[in-house]
Order: C-alpha cells, then structure tokens, then sequence
C-alpha cells in the first residue's frame, strides 16, 4: 500500500511539474511574441469579451492554429488578429463577412457573431495570427488570464515547481539514510517473508518425494523377497516329491524280489 501510494504521489507530482512548464513556455511565449502564446504551431487564447457570443463567451479558452497560406481563408472562417481599438494594438478573434482585394493585396472584413455592424478597420494580411481550430474550453480562459499574471504565476508555477524540488529531495535523503542504517523497507520484509515461505514449501515438497520414492523401494524390496521365497518352496516341493517317487520304486522292486525269490 505504501509502495502504490508512493507511485501515485510522484505521478501527481510529475503532472504539476509539467503543468507548471507548460504555463512558464505561454507566459514567456507571449511576453515574445507580441502577447501570443504559441506551442507548435497553435496558440490558447483567452476570450475578452461576448463579442462572438453564443459561438464562444468571455472567459472561453480558445485554441487557434497559425494559418501557413493566407489565400485559403475563406469567408465564415473565425481567425484572430491585430488591430486598433481606441488608439490601442490589441488582439481580437471575429468572424470573416467578406474578403476584398485592393492592389493584390488581400483585405478581410470581420464581424463579430453578436455584433450588428462590421469592424470598422479592415484586417489586412500581415495582421493575422491564426485561424480558429473550433476548440474551446468553458471558462478556462479566465484561469489563464490569472496565471499570466504575477501573483497567478508565483502560485501556479513558481510554489508548484518548489513543492516539486523538496518532495524530490525528501525522497533522495530518505533513501540515503536508510541505506546508511540498513533499514529494510516493508515491501523488502514481505518479499523475503515470501521467499522463505518457497523455499519452506519446496523443501517439504522435496522431503516427501524422497519418503514416497524410499516407500517404493521397500515394496520392491519385498516384492522380490517374496518371489525368491517362493521359488525356493517350490523348488524344496519339487525335491521331495522326486525322493518320495524313488524311495516307492525301490520298495516295489524289493517286492518283486522277495515274491520271486518264493
């Protein structure tokens, strides 16, 4: 039990462990990257607002995969991008409505699924991050949006990684002392309690094979005894009967002696 126990507190631990890295490659990656978090080729977007209310709400978590050929996008497409908002560079993810062309340069006119009228500004080519995957997670977004921050970061990332290191640490010094003192752990107990248990059990098993295998010997012993007993009888019967039939012939020849002799 202790043992099982021990395996599941370091898998526990390992996916904290790699939780924590994940978020540390986002948060980096976006300080990097213009605020876009990426990870082979996609990015987890947090959603701002309900502009594209009821595809996906506020606090929606939304994964968007960076798109190689511009020319593919094609209208109805969801993709995020760059632009201004009161004076401001910010991210935003709305829906394609119409695509132009203006000097053999692409422009696409967005719109927001629960707004009533276009965005105002064009969205031009080198403004485009990616394209909606249409995944999404409810209300992951927010706990994102927490850990980018520094006090979310210092406690999602930084005591995880540190609990990670002393539990590691626990174990390695634990480990040295007991093989210092000699201390034999309880599953190391139980496997030699099980091999004692064998090796009794064998040895039993051996012992009554070799009683069964003396057992047999003595019948085969006294099996032959008592053949050889029996011959012997018969061969003295066989005797007897021989004297007695000579000692009858000499007797009758006797007879006829005697009678011819009168």
């Amino acid at each position: 039990m202790k043992k099982v126990l021990s395996v599941v507190v370091d898998i526990l631990a390992w996916i904290l462990l790699i939780f924590a890295f994940l978020i540390t490659v986002m948060v980096f990656g976006s300080e990097k990257n213009n605020g876009v978090p990426t990870l082979l080729g996609y990015s987890p977007m947090s959603v701002q607002s309900d502009s594209m209310s009821p595809t996906f709400k506020q606090g929606d978590l939304i994964m968007v995969k960076k798109v190689d050929d511009l020319y593919s996008l094609k209208k109805d497409d969801v993709i995020t991008f760059y632009t201004i908002i009161d004076g401001q560079r910010v991210i935003n993810t709305h829906r394609i409505v119409e695509i132009s062309e203006e000097d053999n340069t692409k422009r696409f006119i967005t719109k927001g699924d629960n707004n009533q009228i276009d965005d105002e500004t064009p969205v031009s080519a080198s403004d485009i991050i990616g394209k909606w995957t249409g995944t999404k997670v409810k209300g992951l977004g927010k706990f994102i949006d927490f850990v980018t921050t520094k006090k979310g970061f210092f406690i999602c990332v930084l005591i995880p990684i540190a609990i990670f290191f002393i539990f590691e640490l626990y174990k390695f010094i634990t480990v040295l002392i007991e093989a210092k003192q000699g201390v034999i752990s309880e599953e190391d107990e139980e496997e030699i309690k099980r091999k004692a248990v064998e090796e009794y059990l064998a040895k039993e098993k051996a012992a009554k094979e070799k009683a069964a295998n003396a057992e047999e010997a003595v019948d085969d012993v006294e099996e032959i005894e008592s053949t050889e007993s029996t011959e012997i009888i018969e061969e003295a019967e066989n005797v007897d009967d021989t004297e007695a039939s000579d000692d009858v012939e000499g007797t009758v020849k006797e007879v006829e002696e005697s009678v011819a002799e009168d």
